[in-house]
């Protein structure tokens, strides 16, 4: 049995949320959420409000023990990226690339 839960289009790029994902995969959910409260990483709050979600997700919908309950998948992928353009010196432009992503978390219980 597994709950899950997902964020997408987050104003944030995917290379930079993956280092915070990477910091939770596999762990409680109790020290997942101390990892994140206490992360100076903007993708920390995000992914923390994504994380309690997915736990009450498991409490409620599923009926799992939420002392039992460790993050068993975390997935971030490319989201659609935001286009625009930045004026430049002699009538030029740049383009400027504003990324977004999508996260998806999996909870299961541990056995045993």
């Amino acid at each position: 049995m597994a709950a899950s839960a997902s964020l997408r289009m987050l104003r944030s790029t995917p290379r930079k949320t993956r280092l915070v994902a990477d910091l939770i995969r596999g762990k409680d959910v109790g020290d997942a959420e101390n990892i994140l409260r206490f992360t100076d990483r903007r993708a920390a709050t995000p992914l923390l409000k994504l994380l309690k979600s997915a736990k009450a997700n498991a409490v409620n919908n599923h009926d799992m023990f939420e002392d039992s309950l460790y993050v068993s998948q975390i997935q971030v992928g490319d989201g659609p990226t935001l286009k625009r353009f930045l004026p430049r010196a002699r009538g030029r432009a740049d383009l400027l690339r504003k990324r977004t992503c999508h996260i998806y978390i999996t909870l299961e219980e541990r056995r045993g």
